[in-house]
């Protein structure tokens, strides 16, 4: 039921331009209209850095909030109101001045095979192509299978989709929530248990970023929020942050909340997964930061500082860039960057593409 009988006015969100990017803002747009009725919700395309970045590895780009910063300076400056972002493209540390609004419920966060053939992860063939954006489903392939061949690909979800189906790899990898998100799960071969691939902290989740300190959009955001998966990606995020990583550092982690106690599993590993830390906490769901800190912790005395900072010296000592969900990259017709898009979209995919 609508929170409200009526809330005028309008929000307009920042958001960028793939079609995931759009499909979860306009899911964020709807249950906004849905709980304050007469409210008007816009979404605002905005192109950043990361976007144009087209011929390197996400892990060789330089700097963090590549694919955030431009939509934060929109929020800071009023341009729009709040950012929808795929929560494990997040920093953990925001800019002054923003807050996570909010977070909604969690789809299932787990990895999907998408095979050529139709073969399971352990039935892929010594020497098979396996496509990935990410490092640290690059050190967990690996480590489990050394003697696969894991290789970087780009491009959005369906296009490294077709490219397992027209044999250009064996087999990629995705995250489960942006395939089915997009309507494309029909093509998923087998969901990777959490015991063989770890997701990365907070993925699956959306969050909502916003200035701090805007009592309106907190109030329009009330209700939106899901307390269970806030309380797990804490924690999972708290991980991340006390080992300095952004999302891309070979660093998984998975919280579970279960009534008054959470439980929580971390990784870190090097990019070649020979050497790959794995640690379990369990603690009160009502401080999942401490629980996802501890674990640092744990995983620091074993060597994940120094497994990290092999890492960075690999990478160039560039640092580590935020990506965007699944590495996408924007395939969108110049006469709709920085436009508004109103209404709802079954299928945003500017420019047709996606």
């Amino acid at each position: 039921m609508p929170e409200d009988s009526r809330t005028p006015g309008k929000l307009l969100i920042g958001s960028r331009g793939s079609a995931l990017a759009l499909w979860q803002s306009e899911h964020t747009a709807a249950l906004l209209r849905e709980r304050h009725l007469g409210l008007a919700v816009e979404i605002l395309i905005i192109v950043t850095t990361g976007d144009s970045i087209l011929d390197a590895p996400l892990s060789r780009i330089g700097g963090k909030g590549l694919f955030t910063k431009e939509i934060e300076e929109a929020l800071l400056d009023g341009r729009v109101d709040l950012a929808v972002h795929s929560l494990k493209d997040l920093p953990t540390t925001l800019p002054a001045g923003l807050a996570l609004g909010a977070v909604l419920s969690r789809h299932e966060p787990s990895d999907a095979l998408i095979s050529a053939r139709g073969e399971h992860f352990a039935d892929l063939p010594s020497g098979a192509r396996i496509g990935t954006s990410s490092l640290r489903r690059r050190a967990q392939v690996l480590h489990a299978r050394p003697d696969l061949v894991v290789e970087s690909i780009r491009g959005n979800v369906p296009t490294r989709i077709m490219r397992a189906a027209a044999d250009d790899m064996d087999a990629v990898i995705l995250a489960r929530a942006g395939v089915e998100r997009l309507g494309l799960g029909v093509h998923i071969t087998e969901i990777l248990s959490a015991e063989l691939l770890l997701p990365a902290p907070g993925q699956g989740a959306i969050g909502i970023e916003i200035r701090g300190g805007d009592t309106r959009v907190q109030r329009l955001l009330a209700g939106l929020q899901d307390p269970v998966t806030r309380c797990a990606v804490d924690a999972e995020r708290a991980f991340l942050q006390a080992l300095g990583g952004g999302c891309q550092v070979p660093v998984g982690a998975l919280a579970r909340v279960d009534g008054a106690d959470i439980h929580l599993d971390g990784m870190v590993a090097d990019t070649d997964g020979v050497r790959l830390l794995r640690g379990r906490r369990f603690g009160r769901a009502d401080d999942p930061a401490s629980v996802g800190e501890q674990l640092a912790q744990e995983l620091i005395g074993l060597g994940a500082e120094e497994i990290l900072a092999e890492v960075a010296r690999s990478a160039g000592g560039r640092g580590t860039a935020e990506c965007p969900a699944e590495g996408e990259r924007m395939a969108m017709a110049p006469e709709l960057m920085d436009r508004p898009v109103e209404g709802p979209a079954a299928d945003p995919r500017p420019g047709g593409q996606t």
